[in-house]
Formats: C-alpha cells, structure tokens, sequence
C-alpha cells in the first residue's frame, strides 16, 4: 500500500538542493518546514506562510526544540509571497485544507491558493518543483483541487511538468499534484 506522506517526500525530494531557497506555503504544525530545513541545511533557507497565529507559535516550538534557525515564520497569507520572498526557489509545498488540531472551519481558499501556486511558479528555478497535497474530503478542498487541475492543465508542457498521483478508488483521500519546471 501506498504511504502518502513517504510518497510526498520522495517525489520532491530530488528538487531539493543543499543551501537552496524553499517555502512550505502552508506551515501548519510545522513538521514540512521542519523537514524542509533539515533538506536545504544550514547554509539554505526556508520560509513558511500560514494565516493562524496557532500555526506560526506551534512552527516555532518544533523549530526550536529541534535547533533550527534558517527559517523565517510569516502570518500572512501564501498568496502574497512575492512581497517576502525575492530569491528563486528549488522547491515548495503546499499541504492544503485545514490546521491539523485547528478550527476545521478555517481552511485554505481556492483564490488565493491559486495565486501561490502562480507566484510559486514564477519564483520556481530550472530543476525545481512544487508538491501540492489536496484534501478532498470537505467540500472547499474538493473544489480547491478541481481548480487547481484545471489551472495547472493548461501550463505549457515545455517549460513546466504537471503531475496528478490520486488513489482512484478512494475519492475522497489526499492526492498530489507534482509541477516540475523544466532545466
């Protein structure tokens, strides 16, 4: 059987480059930036958004208690981060829907999750890559992975490779979409 979070890791992992630049678009709990921090090591940088001060306080305590120091934490939302983030990028997640352990009412919105995805593009390197984990078992997280499908169908195979990896006879199970912008 598959294992969605190792499957998550291994199809990123091979963007990712020591002393590179990466963004967890959806910080959380803080267990991808964690992940990503370790990845691009000391010398690199990673930068989290999320737009719940528990989200940022809970990044901050898995951060310290595992000492490290080359993240930057950003409430706001990831459709803004052109305003923080200047340098390109080897790679970004998003892991969308809902704060594990939060307000379940408070969950990622297709408009500005569409707008990270663009601006996560743009900043993408040659050779980079976004992993993007939709939920589709609540409504918002179904409709936001209809749009995103629809929005990365419609990328020029050229220059960017768009990827879906769904278990198909469990509709409503977490699926990825890999986007890999060409060298």
């Amino acid at each position: 059987m598959i294992d969605l979070l190792t499957t998550e890791k291994e199809l990123i992992s091979p963007h990712i480059k020591a002393g590179g630049t990466a963004i967890d678009f959806t910080m959380g709990n803080g267990h991808d930036t964690l992940w990503l921090s370790r990845a691009v090591g000391d010398n690199g940088h990673v930068f989290a958004f999320d737009i719940q001060e528990a989200a940022l306080e809970n990044t901050k305590e898995l951060l310290s208690q595992n000492g490290r120091e080359n993240c930057t934490l950003i409430l706001d939302s990831h459709s803004n981060v052109k305003e923080y983030v200047k340098e390109p990028i080897c790679v970004g997640l998003f892991n969308l829907g809902y704060l594990p352990g939060g307000d379940r009412t408070i969950t990622t919105k297709r408009e500005s999750t569409i707008a990270a995805i663009r601006a996560a593009i743009d900043l993408l390197l040659p050779g980079g890559g976004l992993l993007i984990a939709v939920y589709p078992g609540h409504a918002e997280g179904s409709a936001e992975g209809k749009l995103i499908e629809e929005e990365l169908s419609k990328l020029d195979k050229k220059y960017i490779s768009c990827s879906k990896l769904a278990i198909i006879n469990s509709p409503t199970s977490p699926f990825f979409f890999l986007v890999e912008k060409r060298d």
